[in-house]
């Protein structure tokens, strides 16, 4: 049991609260995966917590034992789809594991689901590449399962080293060039060009569903445009730069695309967003055709960023050889984990 785990909502405007409860959040993340960890920095998550759009909920809970922050949790949920799911992180300070501050505060942000009516749950755990493929024996993975989560998917993290020779890349490009006559690729930095923008949306929206899932229960993601828009606003007020490619096809609809974002609050890292190739446009070397674009794109402009990060599920055999010809490497695991509520 939690020796008196005192849990509050933490209100994202509540700067001192705030910041603590990130403290205890990126801690817990980056001990033991120094070198791999993906945390969110703590003026990302500020604007995404201060901004309760339209398309997301999201609530941030704190847990203090006699005063002194142990325990963070926290809860997102999309308001426009998937309406029976939502996402959770818990995190407690190392040493402050083993004395049920996580059980705890799992519980209670379980309790926040089903009150906002949500039945699945999902969340995460990572864990060293040279580990166990399932993550067997690992701390937060067996956590977890003792929790009742059921590993839905694993992922594997890899990481480029930038910059990419220039002979390299233009290589690829040409390449590829020969397998896509008849489409035109388009880079651009920042918000999705208004022309592009229908297509953009309807293709983007269907990468948790078209990438493979594993034994995840998800649905498409919503294509309103005016979430597109929403979400950009939001990016652009965390500090973020967002650069992409896309293929049009001949009447000029996005039939690929891939997005990547730095962060001026995480300097020198870059990180892949989506990549995607429509269907009925598979076969063409699309894939590889934007990421090359648009990684082109990055080194030419932002002559700061030294890593790219990607992750890519186990089976996703093209993507990985798509990646693995660019020159990623494999650094980590990743679990996608599920419960549903009873």
């Amino acid at each position: 049991m939690s020796d008196n785990l005192e849990i509050a909502w933490v209100d994202p405007f509540d700067d001192a609260t705030f910041d603590v409860w990130h403290e205890v959040y990126a801690t817990s993340q980056r001990f033991g995966r120094e070198e791999t960890a993906a945390v969110w920095t703590l003026e990302e998550l500020r604007v995404q917590m201060q901004h309760q759009g339209t398309g997301r909920w999201a609530g941030a809970y704190l847990g203090r034992v006699a005063g002194t922050a142990v325990a963070s949790g926290f809860v997102m949920m999309s308001l426009v789809d998937n309406l029976d799911r939502t996402s959770l992180w818990v995190d407690v300070l190392p040493e402050r594991r083993r004395r049920g501050h996580g059980s705890a505060m799992l519980d209670h942000v379980l309790d926040v689901a089903r009150e906002k009516g949500r039945s699945i749950i999902a969340t995460e755990a990572s864990w060293s590449y040279d580990a166990h493929p399932e993550g067997a024996g690992e701390p937060g993975v067996e956590f977890l399962r003792a929790h009742g989560f059921d590993l839905g998917l694993v992922e594997i993290q890899r990481t480029l080293r930038l910059p990419v020779d220039d002979a390299l890349l233009a290589e690829l490009a040409a390449r590829a060039a020969t397998r896509h006559e008849g489409y035109t690729l388009r880079s651009w930095v920042g918000p999705v060009p208004d022309e592009l923008l229908e297509s953009w949306a309807a293709l983007s929206s269907s990468l948790m569903t078209e990438a493979p899932v594993g034994e995840l229960d998800l649905e498409p993601e919503s294509a309103d445009v005016a979430l597109v828009r929403e979400a950009e606003d939001v990016i652009a007020k965390q500090g973020r730069t967002k650069y992409n490619t896309a293929a049009l096809d001949a009447d000029g609809v996005v039939v690929a695309y891939t997005d990547l974002a730095t962060a001026v609050h995480d300097p020198g890292k870059a990180y892949q967003w989506g990549t995607l190739v429509r269907g009925d446009h598979r076969g063409h070397r699309l894939g590889m055709a934007v990421k090359v674009a648009n990684l082109q794109q990055l080194q030419a402009l932002d002559t700061t960023a030294r890593t790219v990060v990607t992750w890519n599920a186990e089976v996703n055999s093209h993507m990985i050889g798509v990646n693995e010809e660019i020159g990623f490497r494999r650094t980590e695991r990743a679990g996608a984990f599920q419960r549903k509520l009873v």
